[in-house]
């Protein structure tokens, strides 16, 4: 999806009917259930993302950016933070597209 902004907002607007793998669509079904119905995740969730090709380890990874990105969400809500402009998304997203997420020395 790197550098295909239209592929990303088809999936941002329906996973399911965008042009992307089906095992890339199975991990956002879990996704989607991980942020609606955290509570609600069992076996039989995982025992789907994991026969659609998805280690323990990807699926461990995958919620905890979940949760990550959540508690951040509330966080930046309950305090009032102002979210960045446009911009410097861009421009971030054009450095970790570069460089990785790692700190430039």
């Amino acid at each position: 999806m790197l550098g295909d902004r239209a592929l990303v907002q088809a999936v941002l607007d329906n996973y399911a009917s965008a042009a992307i793998p089906e095992q890339e669509k199975a991990l956002f079904a879990f996704l989607s259930k991980v942020i609606a119905h955290s509570e609600q995740i069992c076996q039989a969730d995982i025992d789907i993302a994991k026969a659609a090709g998805w280690s323990d380890e990807a699926l461990y990874d995958a919620i905890t950016v979940c949760a990550l990105f959540k508690f951040y969400n509330t966080w930046i809500d309950a305090t009032g933070v102002h979210d960045m402009p446009v911009s410097a998304y861009e421009m971030s997203g054009k450095r970790i597209a570069a460089n990785g997420y790692a700190a430039e020395q």
